[in-house]
């Protein structure tokens, strides 16, 4: 889940997709990983007061709740994967922007494995930046630290897009973030458009696919995310991923008062918490 994320105005109040059997691409040889430069420069003055992200590639409504089922293998072979991902009306600054807080919740066969803190933020051109991450690990139910967290301008990290405004062929990769001290980087690019991809329930046309690597590591492959308008992240297929990660969005739908408000606790509560693990977190104002 971190590093390589997923994510809606318009959405109808549920919408399920069936889960299909997932099947991972055939491994290739692994080559070097190209590099990637930042879309555009960071400008803190180019970001709204009050965070909106209404990119209809990647939109996040407070009350947003994806979840996707698929097969990923963390060690023990092809098991079951499920995420969850709530957009909490929870809102963060990083690195003098103001985010939305997300909620991302991993679970391997049934169990909670990780649990993450995502800060997302739409610039005024209409990209989506990622600003920030803090992922919980946990093992038997319990919390075991959170390692990998970063945070946009601590210890040498920097933001980046995750979706561009108006993606299109035939234009540059661009960086989706980099943190040293934990060898983050991660790089994106416009792989097809206008793509038509099925699920079970029905079939979406307009599709737009990206593929993502990290320079850093490339016996980790590519993934491949199809996007659908108005709704986000449909699916997901791994390329010479020894993970072989794929998911499926089996659910899309705007949770209700009580079930937002049981996702801000949780996502105050590790707020909390990270001011005691995290010597990067700690720098940040409170969630609020």
């Amino acid at each position: 889940m971190t590093a390589r994320g997923r994510r809606l105005i318009g959405i109808p109040a549920a919408i399920i997709i069936v889960l299909t059997a997932a099947s991972t691409t055939a491994a290739a040889p692994v080559n070097p990983a190209p590099a990637c430069k930042p879309l555009t420069r960071f400008e803190r003055d180019d970001f709204p007061r009050r965070p909106k992200v209404a990119n209809p590639w990647n939109p996040l409504v407070p009350g947003m709740q994806l979840i996707m089922e698929g097969r990923a293998n963390r060690g023990g072979g092809l098991l079951p994967h499920r995420t969850i991902l709530t957009v909490t009306d929870l809102t963060k600054v990083i690195d003098g922007v103001r985010t939305v807080v997300l909620l991302d919740q991993d679970y391997n066969q049934g169990r909670l494995s990780e649990a993450e803190l995502a800060f997302h933020a739409q610039d005024d051109a209409g990209n989506v930046w990622n600003l920030g991450e803090y992922p919980e690990i946990y093992a038997g139910g319990q919390f075991r630290g959170a390692p990998d967290t970063w945070i946009a301008g601590m210890a040498g990290a920097t933001a980046g897009v995750i979706m561009r405004a108006h993606p299109r062929l035939e234009t540059s990769s661009y960086r989706q973030g980099r943190a040293p001290r934990i060898e983050f980087y991660d790089c994106a690019s416009v792989l097809r458009t206008g793509q038509r991809a099925c699920v079970p329930s029905r079939c979406y046309d307009r599709v737009l696919v990206t593929d993502e690597w990290s320079p850093l590591d490339p016996e980790s492959g590519h993934q491949r995310k199809y996007y659908a308008p108005g709704i986000g992240n449909i699916k997901i297929t791994a390329v010479g991923d020894p993970e072989g990660e794929t998911l499926v969005l089996v659910s899309v739908a705007h949770i209700g008062a009580a079930a937002l408000a049981a996702a801000r606790a949780k996502a105050l509560t590790m707020d909390r918490r990270a001011y005691r693990v995290s010597a990067v977190y700690r720098q940040t104002p409170p969630a609020e």
